[in-house]
């Protein structure tokens, strides 16, 4: 197999157009540089350069070869540089859990800000609503969540709002007698059944709850809506973006509401490097 030294000198003789360039750039005599690029023809048996004319070309092959040069030394610098993060203590990978509530213009610029900072770092994104949010930070399984702001949170976790806020309505399927109606109040809503957002970690008591059908996630309380079965507060932007127009928005006094979302981070295990990074470009 070619050495990094070696490809680096065929892909500045073919960048540059020269051999002398080449040296130049490489810092290294003309010499050198010449005696890797033969050394690599007779490797592979294969000519790279047309010597004919005063100044090297590619041949056909030596075209061909030349990008999968360029990649194996893109490749060994990315290997080089994730070495180096890591040894400086840059997380393996990072887990970021988020409510369904939570839809950002800020954080889709920042995720995708993150993956050209940090394009090897493997990323893990799970949805997950309340509870159940706060327990996977707890246990470990997540770094970062973005969740419905909560009036207390556990003393062992960190949190801040982000600058957006989103909106909750109250949602039925077209065909559901609540559609019907113009108006509907608290009397009207008691008289049908609500499907309510349930943490898994811990369930409501629905047995003093009347008529209720309840899911851990706010996805599945749409579908549930879209089927009928009930009205439900949804996050506006998913109905109108998933809703595929089979939902309609109920007109109810206190309804949409605004939601504010916090970042929740641990005490304990903070994040690392990449995470801090990635916590910063959405609180800032």
């Amino acid at each position: 197999m070619a050495s990094h030294e070696v490809l680096q000198a065929f892909v500045q003789a073919a960048t540059q157009g020269s051999f002398s360039a080449a040296a130049r750039k490489l810092g290294k005599s003309q010499s050198t540089v010449s005696a890797a690029v033969a050394s690599l023809e007779i490797d592979l048996d294969v000519v790279l350069f047309d010597r004919s004319s005063r100044k090297p070309t590619l041949t056909p092959a030596g075209y061909v070869l030349l990008q999968r040069a360029e990649q194996v030394l893109e490749a060994s610098s990315r290997f080089e540089l994730t070495a180096s993060q890591l040894s400086q203590g840059l997380e393996p990978k990072l887990t970021i859990a988020m409510s369904d509530t939570y839809q950002s213009q800020r954080f889709e610029t920042a995720i995708t800000a993150f993956a050209e900072r940090y394009p090897d770092l493997e990323l893990e994104w799970l949805i997950a609503e309340s509870d159940d949010l706060i327990d996977l930070l707890q246990s470990g399984r997540a770094q970062i969540a973005l969740i419905e702001q909560q009036d207390v949170y556990p003393p062992d976790l960190n949190h801040s709002p982000v600058q957006e806020r989103t909106e909750t309505a109250l949602f039925v399927s077209p065909q559901h007698a609540l559609a019907k109606l113009e108006k509907v109040d608290q009397q009207a809503l008691k008289h049908h059944r609500e499907l309510r957002l349930a943490s898994i970690v811990k369930p409501y008591d629905n047995r003093a709850a009347g008529r209720v059908w309840s899911a851990a996630s706010y996805l599945m309380l749409m579908e549930m809506a879209q089927l009928g079965f009930g009205w439900a507060p949804l996050p506006r932007w998913l109905a109108e973006r998933f809703g595929n127009g089979s939902l309609q928005e109920l007109t109810v006094r206190g309804w949409p509401r605004s939601v504010t979302v916090d970042a929740l981070w641990s005490r304990q295990q903070p994040p690392g490097p990449a995470g801090s990074w990635l916590l910063g470009q959405m609180l800032e």
